[in-house]
C-alpha cells in the first residue's frame, strides 16, 4: 500500500495523514468548498475537491470518492469515522473497485449496525445482555405488556440509531405510547429505519468500552477499557484510560467478552465494543462501533500503539505483531473533546472565527486537531475543533496534567467546552470515580461553571498580586541590602 486517500476531514483526517507520513505512504485529501483552506489539505501529499460544502455534496458523495481514487492511482482508502465510515455499500465499493478498504468486512458492518441483528449475532456466546427485546416492536399494546414485565424505567431505542438520536427514556406506563411514537418518527427522519426495541434502562450506568484489534488471520486481542461516562446529550465529552472502576478481573473478563463479539461477526481491523456497567459491576453488552473511535488516542498512550499504523498493517494483510500477553497497560491517559459549543446555553454550537488559537506544548499533551488561527468554523459540520489528551503517571497526575493543558490553551472568537473540562476535572465526584453518565444532569449547569472561572479568576488575580509583590521585593531589597544586590 503506497498511496491512501483518507475520505474525511478535520482532526481525524489530520491524524491519518501524520501516520501515513511516518510510514512513507503518499496521503491524499479530499476537500469540500468550505475547507479549502483547511489543515488536512495543507498537510496531504495531494488534495481533490468534492464538491460544495454540504456533506451530501461532498464527503458523503462515495462513488465520486472512488472515482478520485482510481484516477490517481490510490490503493487505500481510510474512512476515519462519522461520514461513509459505516457506511457497508461503500466498503463494498472501494472493494470492488480494486481498492483496499481500511477497515473490517462489509458484512461485519452490516451485522454489527443494527443493533438488533448485533444482539442476535452475539447470542451464540455466553455475553450478558440488557433484558429487553430481540426483535422490532411492530405493536404499541405488545410493547407496553413487555415494558411491564421488564419494568419500569424503560429505554426506547433505535435499531439503526446512535449518538442519542431514536432514543427515549420512558419512566411510567401512561407516557409509553407517545415516547415510542416520537421514538419511531425521530429514527425514520435520522436513518430512514423506523425499527425501535425497548431495553431495562439502568438508571446509574458507567459506559465502558474495549478497544479491539484483529487480523485477517484470525487473531484478536483486546487493547484494555475505556471509560466514556462523562457525555452530554448521549454523547461523549471526556473520556479517559484505564477506568477507574475496573479491576485486573472485570477487565480480563470485558476483554474477553469484547473478542467473543468481534469473531461472531468475523471482524478484521480495529474495533470498539461497548458495555453499560451497573453500581454493582455488572456489565452488559451495548453495542459496536465498526470503526476508530474518537477517544483512541487514550489507548494508544497507555499502549504505547499507533492504532492507525497497526489498521494500515491488518489491512495489508499483515499479522498482528503481538499476542494478548503483550499488550500494555502503563499510566492513565484522559482526553477531552474540544467543541465549539456554548456549555452555558445547553451546549449549542458556538459558530465564529478563531481569532486566537494556541494549543498547549508540554511532554505529555497532545492536540490532535484540525484547525488554526484565523480559521472560520463551518456550520456545515460536527462542531468538535480538537481533542486534547493527556498522559500521567497514574490518574490523579493526568487530571493535574489536562488541568494544566487546559490553562495553556488559548482560544479566543467563539464559546468551547475547556471550561466545562476545567469543571469536570474540579468536581469530587469525577476526582473520586464516583460518576455515572448521568454526571451532567446531576452536577452541572451554567451557574457553577460561571463560579469555577470566578474562582479561576480570583486564583489567576492573587497568583499576578504574589508575583507582582515578589518583582517588588527582588527591586526594593536590594538598596537596604547590597550583598543581596551582589548575589542576584
Amino acid at each position: 500500500m503506497k498511496k491512501v486517500l483518507v475520505a474525511n476531514r478535520g482532526e481525524i483526517a489530520v491524524r491519518i495523514i501524520r501516520t501515513l507520513k511516518e510510514m512513507g505512504i503518499i496521503s491524499v485529501a479530499v476537500y469540500s468548498e468550505a475547507d479549502r483552506d483547511a489543515l488536512h489539505v495543507k498537510n496531504a501529499d495531494e488534495a481533490y475537491l468534492l464538491g460544495p460544502a454540504p456533506s451530501n455534496q461532498s464527503y458523503l458523495l462515495g462513488d465520486k470518492i472512488i472515482e478520485l481514487a482510481l484516477a490517481n492511482g490510490v490503493d487505500g482508502i481510510h474512512p476515519g469515522y462519522g461520514f461513509l465510515s459505516e457506511n457497508a455499500e461503500f466498503a463494498t465499493k472501494v472493494t470492488e473497485a480494486g481498492i483496499e478498504f481500511i477497515g473490517p468486512k462489509p458484512k461485519s458492518m452490516q451485522l454489527m449496525g443494527d443493533k438488533l441483528a448485533a444482539k442476535e449475532t452475539v447470542s451464540k456466546y455466553d455475553i450478558p445482555m440488557i433484558p429487553g427485546t430481540d426483535s422490532a416492536l411492530t405493536d404499541i399494546d405488545e410493547g407496553i405488556e413487555i415494558a411491564k414485565k421488564i419494568g419500569f424505567p424503560i429505554l426506547i431505542k433505535a435499531s439503526a440509531g446512535g449518538g442519542g438520536k431514536g432514543m427515549r427514556i420512558v419512566e411510567k406506563e401512561r407516557d409509553f405510547r407517545e415516547q415510542l411514537k416520537m421514538a419511531i418518527n425521530e429514527a425514520t427522519s435520522a436513518f430512514g429505519n423506523g425499527a425501535v426495541f425497548i431495553e431495562k434502562y439502568i438508571t446509574s450506568p458507567r459506559h465502558i468500552e474495549i478497544q479491539i484489534l484483529s487480523d485477517k488471520h484470525g487473531n484478536v486481542v483486546y487493547l484494555n477499557e475505556r471509560e466514556c461516562s462523562i457525555q452530554r446529550r448521549h454523547q461523549k465529552v471526556i473520556e479517559e484510560a484505564p477506568a477507574v472502576i475496573v479491576t485486573p478481573d472485570i477487565r480480563k473478563k470485558l476483554g474477553e467478552a469484547a473478542v467473543y463479539v468481534a469473531k461472531s461477526c468475523d471482524y478484521v481491523g480495529a474495533g470498539t465494543v461497548e458495555f453499560l456497567m451497573d453500581e454493582n459491576l455488572n456489565f452488559y453488552f451495548l453495542e459496536m462501533n465498526t470503526r476508530l473511535q474518537v477517544e483512541h488516542p487514550v489507548t494508544e498512550f497507555i499502549t504505547g500503539l499507533d492504532l492507525v499504523e497497526e489498521q494500515i498493517r491488518v489491512a495489508r494483510g499483515e499479522k498482528l505483531r503481538f499476542g494478548q500477553d503483550q499488550v500494555n497497560l502503563n499510566g492513565h491517559s484522559i482526553e477531552l473533546r474540544v467543541y465549539a459549543e456554548d456549555p452555558e446555553n445547553n451546549f449549542l454550537p458556538s459558530i465564529g472565527t478563531l481569532e486566537t488559537y494556541i494549543e498547549p506544548k508540554g511532554k505529555y499533551f497532545r492536540v490532535d486537531s484540525g484547525f488554526e488561527q484565523g480559521m472560520d468554523i463551518p456550520i456545515y459540520y460536527d462542531p468538535m475543533l480538537s481533542k486534547l489528551i493527556v498522559y500521567g503517571k497514574d490518574r490523579g497526575s493526568a487530571i493535574n496534567l489536562m488541568l494544566q493543558a487546559i490553562r495553556k490553551y488559548k482560544i479566543k472568537g467563539l464559546k468551547t467546552t475547556l471550561d466545562f473540562g476545567e469543571f469536570v476535572m474540579r468536581h469530587q465526584a469525577f476526582i473520586s470515580g464516583n460518576f455515572d453518565t448521568n454526571f451532567v444532569k446531576k452536577y452541572f449547569t451554567k451557574e457553577a461553571i460561571k463560579e469555577n472561572i470566578k474562582e479561576e479568576s480570583t486564583v489567576a488575580a492573587l497568583f499576578a498580586v504574589k508575583h507582582y509583590l515578589n518583582n517588588q521585593k527582588k527591586v526594593i531589597e536590594p538598596q537596604h541590602d547590597h550583598g543581596a544586590w551582589c548575589k542576584l
